[in-house]
């Protein structure tokens, strides 16, 4: 296996009238193919991390090595070139434009990178629709999309420009239990083809759909360990669907 990403002594300092150790001293390598769940409270620091990695952010000091190139000291140009090419971002809140189709909203990220394909940006945002199950609500706007399917056109959307990373942020933290199962199942088809994918999240339970778990606390990674008794969306929503079937059967 490659490395993907490579943190040495990464730290992010705040400053201002009181200076913020937002992330201290955190070294740790992300395989090709992994899918790692990064957790902790509010102030833990993942979210601090999640923009180093994703190159919204600058580590005050260490290496940040991304597919060996080292991060840390591009320019902002550069840095954007990275974002567009290299990573795809998921949000808890979806972040679609309200008044454009699925089809153009997955479009969009193709506008602004220089990677281009055989196919038209158009023919690659209907790919992108039917790899996440949607291609039948292309011309739909969010409005007319449950929760779910909104979730599933901004993962088309980050997979637009064919990434190496996927960087998502509590990607079901507004879904019900059934839907974030089919939507876990989905990350782990995508990771099952070759995808590196890192999340942040609160909820235990959608942490052990991933494969390895870091715990954060005051800056720092306090845990790191693979995980043992995985979920695998499949068998959850098979779960799901029989305890619904039992409730309506009840007497």
């Amino acid at each position: 296996m490659s490395a993907v990403i490579q943190l040495e002594k990464i730290n992010k300092v705040y400053s201002g009238a009181v200076s913020v150790h937002a992330v201290r001293d955190v070294s740790l390598t992300i395989e090709k193919g992994e899918f790692v769940a990064v957790m902790g409270s509010s102030g833990s620091g993942k979210s601090t991390l999640m923009n180093m990695l994703g190159c919204l952010d600058r580590p005050t000091n260490g290496r940040y090595l991304l597919d060996d190139e080292n991060v840390a000291e591009l320019g902002r140009n550069d840095l954007a070139d990275i974002r567009n090419e290299k990573i795809g971002f998921v949000f808890q809140g979806f972040n679609l434009l309200s008044r454009t189709s699925a089809l153009e909203n997955v479009e969009l990220p193709m506008l602004y990178t220089r990677k281009h394909g055989a196919a038209s940006p158009r023919e690659r945002a209907r790919l992108a629709l039917e790899k996440v199950g949607l291609s039948d609500r292309a011309d739909h706007h969010p409005n007319q999309l449950s929760g779910g399917q909104q979730q599933r056109v901004a993962i088309a959307r980050a997979l637009a420009n064919d990434p190496s990373l996927i960087l998502a942020d509590e990607p079901t933290g507004n879904l019900d239990t059934q839907t974030s199962a089919e939507i876990m199942g989905l990350f782990q088809q995508l990771n099952d083809q070759g995808i590196t994918i890192i999340m942040v999240t609160h909820e235990l339970d959608i942490a052990r759909y991933t494969k390895r778990n870091l715990v954060m606390r005051d800056g720092r990674v306090i845990s790191d360990v693979t995980v043992t008794s995985r979920l695998f969306a499949g068998e959850e929503l098979q779960r799901i669907r029989d305890e619904q079937r039992a409730v309506q059967l009840a007497p």
